[in-house]
């Protein structure tokens, strides 16, 4: 469907016009032009009112000095004439077949912020997204995964912070390589001490035997020499004793006492031991502690990324109104900038494409005060719109060569209009032959 856009205007005492007659260009820039206080605004706030309804009315509508009501007429593209005159400046929309209609009709194609867009422009860089989000539809899906990342780089920030410090504590914890990796049991080195006491204590049982069939010996030996009446008697006994002899030297043979040297080391040194072994595992502990959030920094970084990636395929999948306009972080983006680093016909393209989108059978914008623009983006935004097909009327404190046409004392320059008579009765202006 093709928009909708103004073929003729005719303004009659609204605000600072007398006598207007405009025929913007169907497509581009129609600028009109003119120095201050001469109604150039007027013509602008004259088209906002008659389309958009009583909310635009200005607060004084009649210009001052004339005792006779506005009068506005203006003839649309796909033939509705919409008028607004009379006392009351009641309105009155008339369509190509004669039929009459009111604001409800003019509502289906005039967007209100083409006839307002200086508030778009002037709004934040969020309420802009919003609006965006809102026409393409993607408003609520990127809100929960805004909300999404946000909470995950929330949390992200916090595993971090923990990390972190998990991470300064292990490495503030001293280690010990030589000491074991489990804690020394008392009770442990004790029972092995006892054993070993145990082994020695026969081992000198067996000695003292020993020892004692030696004495048994050497004094059967003596009582021998001594009591020879005795000797078969002793013999045998003597016999008997080196035979145990034999049988105790041999059990005694190659018996070697084990130290308890090392084991009472430890015992003493347990204490030193143990705090050795504390402090190992108390930094290994610390350490995995460390890893483990080191572990979840990295598993939110990765749901951040998707998140991020979530949001980028949404946007690119949306029909948005220019290629390379974005959102990013809840702010409008275009060609990579943010609205403060725009140029100003960037500014003004995204502004009346968004427009557009809002409602495609609207293709007209009112823009007020580009005197703030060079030709140079003036031009780049003209030829922007002549080939979105798109129409701009805009006002610009200026009599140069760029204006369509010129506003002074509440005429077009170079139109002929007759003087009202003393009693403010006015009569019909003569336009220009050929003039529209």
């Amino acid at each position: 469907m093709e928009s909708i856009k103004i073929n003729k205007l005719e303004i009659e005492n609204v605000k600072r016009i007398k006598a207007v007659k405009i025929e913007p260009s169907r497509d581009g820039l129609t600028i009109v032009g003119g120095n201050n206080n001469q109604g150039k605004t007027s013509v602008l706030d004259s088209i906002a009112w008659a389309l958009g309804g009583e909310k635009y009315r200005p607060s004084q509508a009649v210009r001052e000095g004339s005792v006779i009501p506005p009068n506005l007429r203006i003839v649309m593209s796909n033939g509705l004439v919409v008028e607004r005159k009379g006392k009351n400046s009641s309105l009155k929309v008339t369509d190509p077949e004669g039929n009459k209609s009111g604001q409800q009709l003019l509502n289906e194609f005039v967007e209100q912020l083409a006839l307002d867009l200086p508030r778009f422009m002037e709004s934040s860089g969020k309420e802009k997204a919003q609006t965006l989000l809102r026409i393409i539809g993607v408003g609520e899906q990127l809100a929960g995964l805004e909300k999404k990342e946000k909470e995950l780089f929330g949390q992200r920030r916090t595993i971090g912070q923990i990390a972190d410090q998990k991470k300064k504590f292990a490495n503030e914890q001293t280690y010990y390589p030589d000491a074991p990796s489990e804690l020394v049991s008392p009770s442990e080195l004790i029972r092995k001490q006892q054993e070993i006491l145990a082994r020695n204590g026969e081992n000198q049982r067996k000695r003292a035997c020993a020892e004692q069939y030696r004495q048994s010996v050497i004094f059967l030996k003596q009582e021998a020499e001594a009591m020879r009446e005795q000797l078969a008697r002793k013999e045998a006994e003597l016999r008997e004793a080196e035979d145990n002899l034999q049988t105790a030297l041999k059990s005694a043979e190659g018996l070697l006492d084990e130290s308890t040297a090392e084991l009472e080391a430890s015992i003493a040194d347990i204490e030193e031991i143990n705090r050795k072994v504390r402090a190992n595992l108390d930094k290994e502990k610390a350490e995995d502690d460390a890893q483990q959030y080191l572990d979840q920094y990295a598993t939110l970084t990765k749901q951040i990324e998707d998140a991020r990636q979530a949001k980028t395929a949404l946007l690119q999948t949306a029909d948005l109104p220019l290629p390379e306009l974005s959102v990013k972080d809840g702010e409008l983006v275009y060609k990579g900038q943010l609205w403060d680093n725009m140029s100003g016909s960037d500014r003004l393209k995204v502004s009346t494409a968004i427009v557009r989108k809002l409602n495609p059978k609207c293709g007209f914008v009112l823009l007020d005060k580009l005197e703030q623009m060079d030709m140079q983006t003036l031009n780049e935004f003209g030829q922007w719109l002549r080939r979105e097909g798109l129409q701009a009327i805009a006002t610009r404190v200026s009599v140069g060569d760029e204006c369509s046409i010129i506003i002074e004392d509440g005429y077009v320059k170079g139109q002929e209009y007759l003087e009202e008579d003393e009693q403010e009765t006015p009569k019909t202006p003569s336009w220009k032959a050929g003039e529209f």
